[in-house]
């Protein structure tokens, strides 16, 4: 009985609050201009904080009225900065409501209520603006749609403190691709905001900071430009390194160690610039405490220290990576820890010494095992808040902490090995590979590509915990993103000697490599014709002869025409590694040897970079190693032609595949070795070998005089 009387209930209170939210969209139609005012303040004052209010207003038509009279220059400058107020609070609601904002063209309206000479009217419309554009659901472009909306924007910031902070936070926010940068960059944003980063307002500063971050972030012409801005006399780069001392709000140390991290990878700033990597220098032969250089990065928001007069020149400079890998530590936020880790990872990611470094710094590699423990084991009965805050950031922090340990061992073999003694380390790395999130799941297949590249953890680590296994599940039907880093991976796990080769080939890996090979994508073909190729290396004549019914002819002579360099060059080396051993050789080329010739002579005579060519050379220098298959060569006068050419040719590498080819097929011990010295001599290649021994390259010079005692012998 007590759900049928509930029912009416809720009705009833339904019907009161419409009833009592159409009653303030009815003022708004009042013909009394002061009535339409005080109705404003009033839907002013009951939205605030009243996310169903708002809802109703916006299902009953509130928001094309507001719209109306903020327009109409009828309207009192009071009454239409009212109805900018009213809309920024509508936009403070859900998604939904700023879904409901937009497609009643709110932005348009808005925008053009900057024309007004009046600033506190200007400052409503921006301040529902920045509402309007800081929410993931609206689309960014409509700033841009009006190619006259930037530069006025930019002549508005001089005008106050709020429309300092408005509008940069509408740019940092706006600022997605590499065009937004542009129209931002050509527009002054440059010369317009760098002083506001000194602003009294610490809001300004922020704001003015995280714009010079989204317009740094992979572009080389503004990070070069900002290198050399001056702000009050000072280098902007030293205006971002005080901005990271200690004794700044975090959110202000991370963003400024983003915007330099970002002007480092532009090649804007060194990596061993004294804003990056900490410096200090003392005479020769002064020795000094460690307590006392504890003392003094404990105090690094200072510049100099000088603690040594006449002995000792101590320079010490708060500096990027160990800003960020402080940000990784207990003490701070998940969300700051997750944003310090990213960006740690990023800014170290091309650099040996910088990851030498970080690896050596605050114990950052056992840090990171820290990232694993959330949720933490608080009780949901006692700590729900905890519980629901570190679910959260969970996936966030595991994240992180693969891309740091992907970044961190991405080189040097020592840090790998300390990564993969961390505490279960290859355990979370098997269980990251499964995770319900795909960007978990991505983090996770680059940290395990980062440890592959390691001789000494395919032969332990990967082989104890069996990864190929999960990274063969992986591999089934994952996103293009997964599917290149995975198969990179796989690609490592197939070398010669790693343990893991034969159950992946017993796994019947090759079906899926071959299909790889036929993808859109250029890196998975590389992919996939790299890891046949590794396959290849040293096979056994099954394996071979499987590789080439698995992948098809016509496949692999396409792979050969292929436009991208990096699937030729595994396709040639994928080629060369099957023309290995001459009894393979032999049949490989009694089975193809016309289409391999072909393919051989196109690519020769095509416009191909060296690195192509030696490796097509290299090729016949295999086939002129087989017993019967040297023959396809010597019958062929064109292409006897070509490696007369190449001995020739101006480049090293190529001179010395053409007579390594040469002096296999003269070689003496083999039979009819006679007719083809003969043959060749008669085309001029002894003459051509007479002047290679006198190279001046010992290898080139060696190999001429051995082709050379062939004759002699």
């Amino acid at each position: 009985m007590a759900c049928l009387l509930e029912a009416p209930l809720r009705i009833s209170v339904l019907s009161e609050v419409t009833a009592t939210s159409r009653h303030y969209v009815d003022r708004l139609f009042d013909p009394d201009p002061q009535k339409v005012l005080q109705g404003v303040i009033d839907m002013k004052n009951a939205v605030i904080g009243n996310n169903k209010q708002k809802a109703n207003l916006i299902v009953l038509g509130a928001v094309p009225r507001l719209l109306y009279l903020l327009q109409q220059s009828s309207s009192s400058m009071e009454l239409r900065t009212e109805c900018a107020v009213v809309l920024g609070s509508l936009a403070m609601g859900t998604e939904n409501n700023i879904k409901s904002l937009v497609d009643c063209h709110i932005i348009p309206a808005l925008l053009q209520g900057l024309l007004s000479p009046d600033l506190v009217f200007i400052e409503a419309c921006l301040r529902c603006l920045r509402t309007v554009f800081i929410s993931p659901v609206t689309p960014v472009q409509l700033l841009y749609t009006d190619p006259t909306v930037i530069p006025h924007l930019m002549s508005l910031l001089s005008n106050s403190l709020r429309t300092q902070e408005y509008i940069t936070q509408i740019f940092s926010h706006c600022c997605k691709t590499p065009e937004h940068q542009t129209i931002l960059f050509n527009h002054g944003a440059i010369q317009n905001i760098a002083p506001l980063l000194i602003s009294p307002s610490y809001k300004v500063r922020m704001q003015a900071l995280k714009c010079f971050s989204v317009l740094a972030y992979e572009n080389t012409q503004v990070s070069m430009t900002l290198v050399n801005v001056l702000v009050d006399g000072e280098l902007l780069t030293q205006v971002f390194v005080k901005m990271m001392q200690r004794d700044q709000p975090i959110e202000m140390q991370l963003t400024a160690a983003k915007c330099l991290t970002y002007m480092c990878r532009a090649s804007a700033i060194r990596t061993d610039d004294s804003c990056i990597v900490l410096k200090v220098r003392f005479f020769p032969h002064v020795l000094v405490p460690r307590f006392i250089i504890s003392l003094v990065i404990l105090y690094q928001w200072h510049s100099f220290f000088c603690f040594f007069p006449l002995k000792c020149d101590f320079l010490l400079l708060v500096q990027t990576l160990p800003c960020l890998v402080r940000m990784c530590s207990k003490e701070h936020l998940l969300e700051e820890r997750v944003e310090g880790a990213e960006t740690l990872a990023y800014l170290m990611e091309p650099d040996v010494e910088l990851q030498r470094i970080a690896s050596t710094t605050d114990h950052l590699v056992a840090m990171l095992a820290d990232y694993f423990k959330y949720p933490s084991s608080v009780s949901a009965i006692t700590d729900i808040k905890r519980l629901d805050h570190d679910l959260k950031h969970a996936h966030e922090l595991r994240q992180a902490a693969f891309k740091l340990y992907a970044s961190l061992g991405s080189n040097d073999e020592e840090i790998r090995k300390k990564i993969t003694e961390t505490e279960n380390m290859m355990d979370r790395i098997v269980s990251g590979l499964s995770e319900s999130s795909i960007k978990v799941r991505l983090a996770a297949v680059r940290c395990l590509h980062s440890l592959s590249r390691s001789v000494q953890q395919l032969r332990t680590s990967f082989h104890d915990h069996a990864v190929w296994k999960p990274l063969m599940k992986l591999l089934q039907n994952a996103p293009d993103e997964v599917l290149v880093m995975a198969s990179s991976t796989l690609c490592n796990l197939l070398l010669e000697f790693s343990p893991s080769k034969e159950p992946i080939l017993e796994s019947g890996v090759m079906e899926l490599l071959c299909s790889l090979t036929q993808s859109d994508s250029p890196a998975l073909r590389v992919n996939g014709i790299w890891a046949l190729m590794n396959m290849a290396f040293q096979a056994d004549q099954k394996v071979k002869v499987e590789i080439v019914r698995c992948l098809g002819t016509e496949q692999l002579f396409r792979l050969l025409s292929d436009p991208d360099t990096n699937v030729l060059m595994k396709t040639l080396g994928l080629l060369r590694n099957l023309l290995s051993q001459r009894a393979h050789i032999d049949q490989v080329m009694s089975s193809h040897g016309k289409q391999i010739m072909q393919a051989v002579t196109l690519i020769l005579e095509a416009e191909h970079s060296i690195e192509v060519k030696e490796q097509t050379l290299c090729i016949l220098v295999n086939i002129a190693d087989g017993n019967t298959a040297k023959d396809l060569i010597m019958t062929n006068d064109d292409m006897l032609q070509k490696i007369k050419y190449y001995m020739g040719h101006s480049n090293v590498k190529l001179q010395l595949a053409a007579t390594f080819c040469v002096s296999n097929l003269i070689w003496n011990e083999e039979d009819g070795s006679q007719e083809r010295q003969d043959k060749l001599r008669e085309m001029g290649f002894v003459d051509i070998l007479h002047k290679l021994t006198q190279s001046s390259e010992p290898n080139l010079s060696d190999r001429a005089k051995t082709a050379l005692q062939q004759y002699l012998a």
